[in-house]
């Protein structure tokens, strides 16, 4: 059942937390945090995205405030997320992932270079020798731009997302040695087994607010048959507990839910990295960082009107 739009709006705190680096072009991330009868849930579709996209991080926001999570706790190993800095950047961005054995590096960036990249790359191996390497490259590839990076970046866990569609996967899996992860493919399409019926990816990244909550994620998952990676969707601390907890029932990958060190300030406490593992423990936003950090009149409004056309959407 549906929570009463009142219902919703009345429990619902709009804040704007910083970023320490660009990040997927922003500087600022938005969120509308729901503290809900069964826990917090979080409500932070990218601005671009419509209300049929935006239903969906609504029913995960919801899942989490009024329905409560899946039980899960102990320790989830997590990679590091490097954006499309240049390279003489890298070492202060690996400064905020102490302890972190794998990375994910941000490629294929409008405006930037192959060799960038391999830049980029090549800075990241230099100073974390021992680290298993995964690179992101958000569907900015051709097949044959894929296939030459895939040459030019040397050994990788996998390459996530080289192109646009699912058929241009299958192409580059044929064609190179690296494994190929899939994130767009699924979280945005219409049918997302296409993937694993055409045998395009390796490797399934999984959102848990893209794809409606944690109990979907997981019958995905279960759906799908494929080794997954559990990731952020650049969530608040209220979000990424709800990742923590597919990561720990998904027998995720390490999971891309770090992603907390990329802001200046958040909600809560940041969760201390340990062995290079968070713990799928809840959490409760402070007051004063909720006061701190939230977003201007208009901006709430904003957010709430897009609750109500996701609510819209959801009812049909």
């Amino acid at each position: 059942m549906i929570p009463a739009l009142d219902d919703i709006l009345e429990r619902s705190h709009v804040v704007a937390l910083p970023m320490a680096v660009r990040f997927r072009g922003i500087t600022t991330r938005e969120a509308l945090l729901i503290d809900g009868p069964s826990g917090w849930g979080e409500f932070s579709p990218f601005v671009e995205y419509g209300p049929g996209e935006s239903a969906q991080w609504l029913r995960a926001g919801l899942e989490a405030a009024f329905e409560g999570l899946p039980e899960a706790s102990g320790p989830v190993p997590v990679n590091g997320t490097v954006p499309a800095v240049d390279a003489a950047g890298v070492e202060e961005v690996l400064e905020r992932f102490p302890g972190i054995g794998t990375f994910k590096i941000k490629v294929a960036e409008v405006g930037q270079t192959l060799a960038e990249d391999v830049a980029r790359v090549e800075r990241v191996r230099e100073l974390r020798p021992d680290a298993t390497l995964r690179v992101d490259a958000n569907r900015g590839w051709s097949v044959e731009e894929a296939v030459r990076a895939a040459e030019a970046l040397g050994e990788l866990e996998y390459i996530e997302q080289p192109c646009e569609n699912v058929e241009e996967l299958a192409a580059v899996r044929a064609w190179v040695r690296t494994p190929i992860a899939a994130d767009e493919s699924i979280r945005r399409a219409a049918d997302p087994l296409r993937v694993a019926r055409l045998g395009a990816a390796d490797v399934a990244v999984l959102k848990v607010a893209p794809l409606g909550g944690v109990r979907r994620l997981l019958a995905l998952k279960r759906d799908l048959g494929m080794d997954v990676t559990v990731a952020s969707a650049l969530d608040t601390a209220v979000g990424m507990y709800a990742g923590l907890v597919a990561a720990r029932v998904a027998d995720s990958r390490a999971a891309g839910l770090a992603t907390q060190r990329l802001f200046v300030e958040d909600v809560a406490t940041p969760r201390p990295l340990v062995d290079g593992c968070l713990e799928a423990t809840p959490v409760t936003p402070d007051p004063a960082r909720l006061h701190e950090l939230r977003a201007p009149a208009e901006r709430r409004d904003w957010w709430f009107q897009r609750v109500r056309d996701c609510m819209d959407t959801m009812r049909g």
